[in-house]
C-alpha cells in the first residue's frame, strides 16, 4: 500500500519543480489521515527537498546550522559535565528534553541510524542488519549524543528507569555502539536482581568493542561478575588481561579485593589467557572487527585518502600495538606532511 502511493505521487511529478511542489503540498494535505500519514509525509518531504534549487538547499542549510536547538543545549552543558558538576546539566538537559519534540523516529517504512565511523556500520549489517529501510540521520542532529548523555546523567543521579529509557533510544540509533551498551549494563549491574542482563550486554559490547578503553571495561565487567560467583581464578584472569588494554586502578582494586580473601592474584599472561579460553571467553578484538579495520585503513590508503586512513590505522594500532602498523603511521604522516 504504502509503495503504491508513493510510487503513484513520483509519477505524477514532471520537469517544473515549482509545480511538483504545489502537487507535492496537496499530496501532504490529502494523504494526512492516512494509516501510513507519518511515513507518506516523510516521503514526500524528501522529494520536496529535491525540488530545491541549489542555493534554496544551501540557504535551508545555513538556517538549521545556525538554529540547532540539540548542538546548543550540548555545547550549554558540556563545560558543566567537564567540571563534573551533574547536577546543573542533569536540570538544564531535563528542562529541554521536557520540551523537545523528538525527530528521525522509527516508523512502519524506515529505521533512523548514526555511526560514528563506516567500521561501526559494517559491525552492524554483519551482527544486526535492518529490517527495514535505513535512514541516515543527519551529522547536526547529534540525537545518539542527547539520549547517551541524558541517559549517562540520570544513572549518575540514580534515576535508572529514566535513564536505561534514554539509553535505550541511543542504542536504537546505534546497535553496536560499545559505549551505549556499557553503560547500559551498568544500570542491569545495580538495578536488577540478577546479573543475566549485565553479562549478555557486556559479552555485546565485547564483540563490537573497538577501543582499547571499552576492551578493558568489558574484561572488568566480567572480572566483576567471576567475583560475584566466587570464581576467583576466572576473575583474576579477566582482570589481568583487561590490562592489557587499559591500566585501572579499578582492576588492582579488585585483584587487591580477590587477594584479600586469600586467593594468589599471581598469573602470567598465558596462564590468564589460558583461563579464558577454557571459560569460551572472548580473546581480544573480534576477528570480524578487527579484519574490517585493517581492511579499511588499506582501502583508504590505496584511494589515497590518507587522513581517513590515519584515523583507521590509529584505531587498529590502538587494539594490536603492532610495530607494522605504526610505521604504516608514520609512512603515511610522512605523505601527508610533505
Amino acid at each position: 500500500m504504502y509503495e503504491k502511493i508513493i510510487n503513484e505521487i513520483k509519477a505524477n511529478l514532471g520537469q517544473n519543480n515549482d509545480l511538483n511542489r504545489k502537487y507535492l503540498s496537496s499530496q501532504i494535505d490529502r494523504y494526512k489521515d492516512h494509516p501510513y500519514s507519518k511515513e507518506i509525509i516523510r516521503e514526500i518531504s524528501r522529494m520536496m527537498w529535491d525540488c530545491l534549487t541549489d542555493e534554496e538547499k544551501e540557504e535551508f542549510i545555513e538556517i538549521s546550522d545556525r538554529e540547532n536547538p540539540i548542538i546548543d543545549i550540548l555545547n550549554e552543558i558540556s563545560g558543566d559535565i567537564e567540571m563534573g558538576d551533574y547536577e546543573t546539566s542533569l536540570n538544564k538537559l531535563k528542562r529541554f528534553m521536557n520540551n523537545f519534540p523528538g525527530m528521525f523516529e522509527d516508523d512502519k517504512v524506515s529505521e533512523y541510524h548514526s555511526f560514528t565511523n563506516p567500521l561501526e556500520e559494517l559491525i552492524f549489517m554483519k551482527y544486526v542488519g535492518a529490517e527495514k529501510q535505513i535512514r541516515y540521520i543527519p551529522d547536526n542532529k547529534p540525537l545518539l549524543d542527547l539520549y547517551y548523555i541524558y541517559g549517562f546523567l540520570l544513572f549518575e543521579n540514580q534515576e535508572f528507569d529514566e535513564a536505561e529509557e534514554n539509553l535505550k533510544k541511543a542504542l536504537q540509533i546505534n546497535p553496536v555502539s560499545a559505549r551505549i551498551i556499557l553503560e547500559l549494563s551498568e544500570i542491569y549491574k545495580m538495578h536488577t536482581h540478577s546479573f543475566n542482563k549485565f553479562i549478555i550486554y557486556t559479552s555485546d559490547a565485547l564483540k563490537y568493542a573497538y577501543y582499547p578503553q571499552d576492551m578493558a571495561r568489558c574484561y572488568r565487567n566480567l572480572g566483576y561478575y567471576y567475583i560475584e560467583e566466587n570464581q576467583f581464578d576466572v576473575a583474576t584472569a579477566l582482570l589481568k588481561y583487561s590490562m592489557e588494554y587499559e591500566m585501572s586502578i579499578k582492576a588492582y582494586t579488585e585483584l587487591q579485593y580477590i587477594e584479600s580473601k586469600g586467593h594468589d592474584i599471581n598469573m602470567t599472561l598465558n596462564e590468564a589467557i589460558s583461563i579464558l579460553e577454557d571459560k569460551n571467553i572472548q580473546i581480544g578484538v573480534n576477528p570480524f572487527v578487527l579484519k574490517t579495520l585493517e581492511e579499511l585503513s588499506k582501502e583508504y590508503e590505496e584511494n589515497k585518502l590518507y587522513n581517513q586512513a590515519l584515523y583507521f590505522y590509529d584505531l587498529l594500532y590502538g587494539i594490536t600495538h603492532d610495530e607494522k602498523t605504526l610505521n604504516k603511521i608514520d609512512e603515511i604522516k610522512e605523505k601527508v606532511n610533505n
